[in-house]
């Protein structure tokens, strides 16, 4: 298949605070290469010998070295503007996961740390094995993203995703991304995730 970009216009404008127009449109851009690439290299795949595969060099083995790059590098993006936009309604369960674990804030604040770790992202998911919330920081699309994750909140803190608005100050845009979570799209992650009896602890 030919995967298409979303479009997340309706971000602009201010409906984020904090985050220009300028900021926004070169995010969407670099998505939309993320995603170009995705497609070219699902396409070069179906069309090239997988006979001879080696660790040294092999033009089958370098499209599927890459490929978790740039399908990651594409939904994580997606998945990161479709939670942007502040929106305060939590849902009964998500309120319930985060007091079980110490609470809103302070969950937050170990999302806000993850992020401070360095260029990647910062992850609140649901873990299948035991149910409860984590944090993860993720260096690259592909690497250091632990396996049975629900996504709840996906935050970009790669450089491109706040120099314009917010030049080296990390710490800043990480706070304004913190208040222009859109927790009804978290509530609807976290609840499709029970009504579809997905694994963990409800």
């Amino acid at each position: 298949m030919t995967y298409e970009p979303k479009s997340y216009e309706h971000l602009k404008g201010g409906a984020v605070k904090g985050f220009s127009d300028s900021q926004l449109d070169l995010h969407f851009t670099l998505y939309k290469g993320y995603m170009a690439k995705l497609n070219e290299i699902e396409e070069k795949l179906t069309i090239t010998s997988n006979t001879k595969p080696n660790y040294s060099f092999n033009e089958y083995s370098e499209l599927k070295r890459r490929e978790a790059v740039a399908f990651n590098g594409t939904f994580l993006h997606e998945l990161y503007f479709e939670n942007l936009g502040a929106d305060a309604a939590i849902s009964p369960g998500v309120q319930k996961a985060l007091a079980a674990q110490g609470g809103q804030d302070k969950i937050l604040a170990d999302l806000k740390a993850a992020a401070l770790c360095g260029p990647g992202w910062s992850l609140l998911t649901r873990n299948r094995r035991d149910g409860k919330l984590h944090t993860y920081f993720v260096a690259e699309h592909h690497l250091g993203l632990p396996i049975e994750q629900d996504l709840l909140v996906v935050l970009d803190s790669w450089e491109h995703a706040f120099m314009v608005d917010f030049g080296i100050r990390r710490a800043d845009y990480i706070n304004a991304f913190l208040e222009n979570i859109k927790w009804r799209e978290v509530s609807r992650r976290f609840d499709a995730l029970n009504t579809s009896g997905a694994g963990g602890q409800p």
